[in-house]
């Protein structure tokens, strides 16, 4: 773990002195890639990720499209490993698209990878924008955590996985009353891939069009404003909250989540934070079909606690 920087006092003043157009770019991650240019990344992603679903589909052991819940849009597919057994870690992600595109229909990267090592995998969808507001995909995301630990109660440990938008949902966990859920999941580790954890600079980019986030919407759902707010504390310290964030990502992603990492320290939260070397938002998690890869091995390390 690193040593908690000193708090983020001057978060507001930062952003909200940008010109609109430097903040549009800030948030616009596709334009903070090496690679390649901007639409060739996109595709590469999106690319990437339906061949990697297509193929866990084609060679695992799996469920698809099992509701969570009652709503179309509450859906998840499982894919588990050749182990006939319910007693298994449950790895659940929750894509990114700025809660406005994206699918679980291609968003198994890791799915193969995971369930070669004995992990189960849920691939969650949830309502996106403009169907669906933050409000309602927070509460999604809690059911579908919920969902599983109820349908396979004997599990070794749930672990929590969103990648930019949907690491803004897996975070919003931390803060979730799971006794008005009636339940108390197993949760042993989350992991927030390139996030943003405070939502009122996005209230003034084009991101918002179809999200329609006024700031108080912004506010209820920002867990970096939550968690300085409730003051809550962990229900599990020892569940270890890794913030991570590629090397190629802007600097207001940066921002976002050392200053989330830190407010989880001065909280009580077991946290870290890893900027991952030389991959941008979109690698970081494409690179999650390799077994080598840095983040896959971070993540088995945790799931198996070899350290």
């Amino acid at each position: 773990m690193m040593d908690v920087p000193g708090a983020g006092s001057g978060r507001e003043a930062a952003w909200k002195t940008m010109p609109p157009e430097e903040l549009e770019n800030q948030y616009s991650p596709s334009r903070w890639v090496v690679r390649q240019g901007p639409q060739e990344a996109l595709r590469t992603y999106a690319q990437t990720g339906l061949q990697a679903t297509t193929r866990a589909r084609a060679t695992r052991r799996c469920q698809l499209h099992v509701p969570y819940g009652d709503g179309d849009g509450e859906k998840m597919d499982i894919y588990f490993p050749d182990e006939q057994s319910e007693a298994l870690p449950f790895f659940l992600f929750f894509h990114g698209g700025y809660w406005q595109s994206g699918s679980k229909d291609e968003s198994a990267f890791m799915a193969s990878v995971l369930t070669a090592k004995g992990v189960a995998v849920a691939i969650v969808a949830y309502d996106i924008a403009p169907k669906g507001n933050l409000d309602q995909m927070v509460g999604q995301v809690a059911r579908s955590v919920v969902f599983v630990q109820k349908r396979y109660p004997c599990n070794q440990g749930l672990y929590l996985c969103g990648h930019s938008a949907g690491a803004h949902l897996a975070a919003m966990m931390l803060l979730t009353d799971w006794a008005q859920l009636g339940a108390a999941p197993n949760l042993r580790g989350f992991f927030l891939l390139s996030g943003v954890y405070d939502l009122e600079p996005l209230v003034h980019t084009s991101q918002n069009a179809p999200l329609l986030m006024t700031p108080e919407d912004a506010q209820r759902n920002s867990p970096q404003r939550q968690l300085e707010a409730a003051r809550a504390q962990p229900a599990d310290p020892a569940c270890p909250v890794l913030v991570i964030v590629g090397q190629h990502d802007s600097a207001e992603f940066h921002r976002q989540s050392r200053e989330f990492y830190q407010a989880l320290c001065r909280g009580g939260w077991t946290a870290s934070l890893e900027e991952l070397h030389d991959v941008d938002h979109f690698e970081i998690v494409e690179n999650l079909t390799q077994e080598e890869d840095a983040l896959t091995q971070i993540i088995l390390k945790t799931i198996f606690r070899k350290f």
